[in-house]
């Protein structure tokens, strides 16, 4: 087994942290009704799930090969007999060899991106999809029932159909589908990971389930105790499943970039709030460095679908349109030369897949050239539409100068661009300038293509580097003349703008709503892990003329506000401050405040047995919390539930957390209840 890494994976909430980001149905009383999502047949013999069993089946040959070097490499620290140290050096030099071999043969994977792209016959520049990460499966069965039989006081076979169902539920969402039933299983599991947190993880005290996940791009596994990990990693793979989603959508009809431009902008948000709110990765792939990098290779796929939606909603060749596809696309080889440079920092430099960064090049160097030819376009177009449509031209003579003058970075010395757009023979060198520009950038594209021995095997990008370049040298030979002695002059910098700036998409996560699995232990206000209370009580009431001498308060469950001393209560054990779990024998911590005491008030004359529990009070934002929401109504009840788990959202395993100091109405009072100022909430309030 692997060594757990020696700081856990930990999730810090930023102040500014919504409730939405917590799951926002409330347990409801009676039967669970188990997830109707499913995952993928992991028999399916699809391309995708060939190549994701190809992946896990590396991920466990490194997994296998790096727990050898690791006894290796004790082993030869450990002995002092050359020979065996001989033996040892020999051997682990293989193991290294046959490590490089499957990590080579694992980013070939990775770098398979015709996979994800979609089956139109259009030609575009196809995206880089992330594969997603993979587990191990988890047994909760021991540990669950353990901690159920130890700190709920139940009998944990009761239980065995939530435990399978959670199991069933984790394991289905191993194998996502990648569209969005997929999205909403991985957002089902998420969600659920926060009712496992608040029932089974006290603080400074881990359940002792080891989570195993395997690096995204490298395969290397990670195993930690932390319900963090999980969390992290799930959120991981809902950003991977975005940018499969994004990859695979027809981009030759807007509705499809408008699609694409969404799950783009969905997976940037997943993996910037991983990179804000977790910390402490074990694994590289959910490290700072290569979220950023992650985020900005999302927004760069974002930037290129609105440049393509440009491209196919600009109809006219008009000089102002083919300008705005100019500064469209510049702006596209800003974004990848942005990414470009984060994938080189030493860090990420040997970890990202050659293939991702030599596409990323490429793409920078194309859309660059792009951004040239369309200007060259412009330049032409303009002047031949002087001859053709004078009228028309003179309508957009005063728009076309404007922006011509904003269109370059700077201009160079000499060159007055109000006389070039006058100019047809200045307008003809300066768009054969651009050309000369476009046409270089383009046999820069195609050498770094060259260069990549897995780009080479992608059809569709060598089409389109063909078919773009071959265009850019036959505008060039237009443009040329045999007349033509004078020097090509330098093109200017084009000044790249964008009419529509990506955003980043946080996650949503209360769009997929789910009641807690473990519902039947009770209310999470009270029968949480973070709270402690004493065992059950059976409490034998016999009813007096004077009644059973106590007072109810709230529902969910109901509170012993009060005990007459001397009663009918006081005399059997009832204390003020239990809580009633069970009357007769029938469970009722889900019971309204009208149940119980219809309950109570059908008692026969052998009286009613009751069982309670009291809260003790040493957590006492958990009793505090209880105690509130037993006295309102139930849109309160929502309200503060709701305002509960936006403040508790960090409190998986070791996760850090800014806290605000806030005041309270509520004061501690000897014994185990609190003096509240209850005002029109006594109306739930009644004597028995």
């Amino acid at each position: 087994m692997e060594e757990p890494a020696t700081r856990e994976f930990e999730m810090s909430l930023s102040d500014g942290a919504s409730d939405d980001d917590m799951p926002l149905t409330l347990p409801a009383e009676g039967s669970h009704s188990g997830s109707i999502r499913k995952g993928c047949d992991p028999f399916a013999q699809t391309q995708r799930s060939k190549l994701q069993h190809r992946r896990a089946r590396i991920n466990q040959q490194i997994n296998k090969e790096m727990r050898m070097r690791a006894g290796a490499e004790n082993l030869f620290r450990a002995t002092t007999n050359n020979k065996v140290r001989e033996t040892v050096a020999l051997e682990l030099s293989f193991v290294n060899s046959n490590l490089q071999l499957l990590k080579e043969e694992l980013e070939e994977l990775n770098s398979n991106m015709e996979v994800y792209q979609t089956d139109s016959e259009a030609v575009n520049v196809p995206m880089i999809p992330l594969g997603l990460k993979e587990t191990k499966e988890v047994d909760f069965t021991v540990c669950i029932q353990d901690f159920i039989c130890e700190h709920y006081g139940e009998d944990s076979s009761l239980y065995d159909k939530e435990i399978k169902e959670l199991m069933e539920l984790r394991q289905a969402m191993r194998t996502p589908s990648r569209n969005q039933a997929g999205l909403e299983l991985l957002m089902e599991y998420y969600n659920q990971l926060y009712y496992l947190d608040q029932r089974f993880f006290p603080p400074h005290r881990n359940l002792g389930v080891h989570f195993h996940w395997y690096d995204s791009l490298t395969g290397v596994p990670s195993c930690q105790r932390a319900l963090a990990f999980e969390k992290g990693s799930v959120l991981f793979n809902i950003g991977a499943l975005y940018t499969q989603i994004g990859a695979r959508q027809d981009r030759s009809a807007p509705a499809g970039i408008d699609r694409a431009i969404d799950a783009f902008q969905r997976a940037a948000g997943a993996f910037n709030y991983l990179k804000e709110n977790f910390s402490n990765a074990p694994s590289l792939d959910m490290s700072g460095p290569s979220l950023c990098m992650l985020v900005r290779l999302m927004v760069a796929q974002v930037q290129e679908c609105v440049f393509e939606r440009v491209t196919l909603t600009t109809q006219d060749t008009h000089f102002t349109s083919q300008l705005r596809l100019a500064q469209e696309a510049a702006r596209v080889s800003d974004v990848y030369l942005l990414v470009q440079q984060t994938m080189t920092q030493p860090l990420m430099k040997d970890y990202v897949p050659f293939s991702w960064a030599s596409m990323v090049q490429v793409k920078s160097e194309h859309f660059r050239a792009l951004s040239h030819y369309y200007t060259a376009v412009a330049l032409c177009d303009h002047m031949s539409s002087e001859a053709s449509a004078e009228d028309e031209e003179e309508q957009h003579e005063e728009e076309a100068e404007k922006v011509f003058l904003q269109f370059y970075v700077s201009t160079p010395a000499g060159l007055s661009l109000s006389q070039v757009l006058q100019d047809p023979e200045k307008r003809r060198k300066l768009g054969k300038a651009h050309l000369r520009r476009a046409v270089i950038r383009h046999e820069e594209a195609m050498r770094v293509h060259g260069l990549c021995k897995i780009l080479r095997k992608m059809d569709i990008l060598q089409d389109v580097l063909s078919l773009t370049h071959k265009r850019s040298l036959d505008k060039y030979s237009e443009l040329d003349r045999e007349d033509d002695f004078d020097e090509t002059a330098e093109a200017p910098e084009i000044q790249s703008q964008t009419h529509q700036k990506p955003d980043i998409t946080p996650p949503n996560f209360s769009t997929v709503q789910v009641t807690d699995i473990f519902q039947r232990l009770g209310p999470l206000s009270v029968f949480c892990a973070r709270a402690r209370w004493g065992p059950v009580r059976l409490i034998c009431l016999q009813r007096r003329e004077g009644g059973l001498g106590l007072t109810l308060r709230g529902d969910s469950p109901v509170l012993v506000a009060g005990v007459v001393p001397g009663g009918c209560a006081a005399e059997a054990g009832l204390r003020e401050g239990d809580y009633i779990v069970a009357v007769d024998g029938q469970d009722c911590k889900w019971a309204k405040h009208s149940e119980v005491v219809n309950m109570l008030k059908s008692c026969t004359d052998r009286g009613a047995e009751l069982s309670v529990v009291t809260l003790h009070s040493h957590d006492t934002q958990v009793e505090r919390r209880a105690i509130m929401l037993s006295h309102c109504g139930d849109t309160a009840r929502q309200r503060l539930l709701g305002a509960a788990k936006g403040q508790s959202s960090a409190s998986l395993l070791n996760w850090n957390r800014k806290k605000k100091r806030e005041g309270s109405g509520v004061t501690k009072r000897l014994g185990s209840t609190f003096s509240l100022s209850f005002g029109s909430i006594r109306d739930a309030e009644a004597m028995y």
